[in-house]
C-alpha cells in the first residue's frame, strides 16, 4: 500500500508540469490555430469558425479535405509579414548579443565577489522588477528624445554638436530591449558562474595559462549553460515584443508584435493575426529544438 501511494505521488508530481503546459500553452495555441483557419467576417468576434467542437469526426474529416488556408497563404504573398519577421529576428539578435556583452562582466563580478555582498548585488540586479515595466519604458522616452537628458548632457560636455536623434528608431528599440531584459540574462549567467569550481582556474594558472587564457578556456566554456539560457530568455520574448517598439520605435520600425496588434485591433483580421502568430511560434521552436539537441549531444545523451 505504501509503495502504491509512493508511485501515485511520483506520477502526480510528474504529471503536474505536463498538465500545466497542456492547460496554459497547448489549449490556447489550439484555439489560436483554430482561429487561423477561420474566415474573417464583419461580426463579433470577427471570424467564422471553420471547425466547431459540436461537429462530428466525419464532418471534421470532410472539412479537412476542403480546407483552404488563405491566412497562411497571405503570409507568403504579402511582403509586409516577411519584412516584419526578418526585422524582428534581426533586432532581437542584436539586442541579445548586446545584452550578453553587458551582462557577462557584471555577472562575473557578482560571482567573484564576497559571499556577504552577493545578496545585495542580486537584489540590485532585480531592482528594476520592483517598478512597472511600462513606466521604465516611458522613462527611456524622456531620455532618448532630442530634448531629453542624454542629448542635453552630451551637448553640454561638447561631445556632440546636435541631438543624437535616436528616439523613434531601431536603435532606440534595441536600447529599450537591452535595458528591459538585462536581468533575464544576468541571473542565469550569475548562476552558472557562481557554481564554477575555483580550483579549476587555479590549476590552469599553475599550468602557465594567463588570465585571458583562463577565461577563454575555463570560465567561458563552463558558463555555456548560463549563456544559452540567458540568450533564450532574452531572444524569444524580444522577437514578439510589442510595447517597446510601439513606444520607442518610429513609424518605420516594423516588428511582428506591432503587425499582430494592427491585424487584431486595427484591421480586425483575427485569422491573419493568428496565422502570423503560429508562424512565429514555428520559427522559434526550430532553433530551440536545435539548441536542445546540441546540448544533449554535448552531454552524451544522444548519438
Amino acid at each position: 500500500m505504501t509503495r502504491a501511494r509512493l508511485n501515485f505521488g511520483r506520477w502526480t508530481v510528474l504529471a503536474l508540469p505536463y498538465l500545466w503546459i497542456a492547460v496554459f500553452f497547448l489549449a490556447p495555441m489550439a484555439l489560436v490555430a483554430k482561429v487561423s483557419l477561420s474566415n474573417p467576417v464583419e461580426a463579433r468576434p470577427p471570424y467564422a469558425p471553420t471547425f466547431d467542437l459540436h461537429d462530428g469526426a466525419a464532418l471534421w474529416l470532410e472539412k479537412l479535405k476542403r480546407l483552404n488556408p488563405d491566412s497562411y497563404r497571405a503570409l507568403l504573398d504579402d511582403p509586409l509579414y516577411l519584412d516584419a519577421y526578418v526585422n524582428s529576428l534581426a533586432i532581437a539578435a542584436v539586442a541579445t548579443a548586446l545584452t550578453l556583452l553587458i551582462a557577462y562582466p557584471f555577472a562575473l563580478a557578482m560571482a567573484r565577489s564576497g559571499k556577504r555582498w552577493r545578496p545585495l548585488l542580486i537584489g540590485l540586479a532585480v531592482a528594476p522588477f520592483w517598478t512597472s515595466f511600462l513606466i521604465r519604458v516611458y522613462a527611456w522616452i524622456a531620455l532618448l528624445k532630442d530634448e531629453g537628458l542624454i542629448s542635453h548632457a552630451l551637448m553640454a560636455l561638447h561631445l556632440i554638436a546636435r541631438p543624437l536623434g535616436i528616439y523613434a528608431t531601431d536603435a532606440a528599440v534595441v536600447i529599450g530591449i537591452v535595458y528591459s531584459y538585462l536581468p533575464f540574462m544576468l541571473l542565469p549567467l550569475y548562476s552558472a558562474l557562481e557554481r564554477q569550481d575555483a580550483s579549476l582556474r587555479e590549476a590552469a594558472a599553475d599550468l602557465g595559462a594567463s588570465p585571458v587564457q583562463v577565461f577563454w578556456r575555463v570560465t567561458l566554456p563552463l558558463s555555456r549553460p548560463g549563456v544559452v539560457a540567458g540568450c533564450l530568455l532574452v531572444f524569444i520574448p524580444a522577437v514578439g515584443e510589442f510595447v517597446i517598439p510601439d513606444l520607442l520605435g518610429g513609424s518605420e520600425t516594423l516588428m511582428i508584435g506591432r503587425t499582430l496588434w494592427n491585424d487584431f485591433f486595427a484591421n480586425r483580421d483575427w485569422p491573419a493575426a493568428c496565422a502570423a502568430a503560429i508562424m512565429l511560434l514555428a520559427l522559434l521552436i526550430g532553433p530551440l529544438l536545435l539548441v536542445e539537441r546540441a546540448r544533449l549531444r554535448a552531454d552524451g545523451e544522444t548519438p
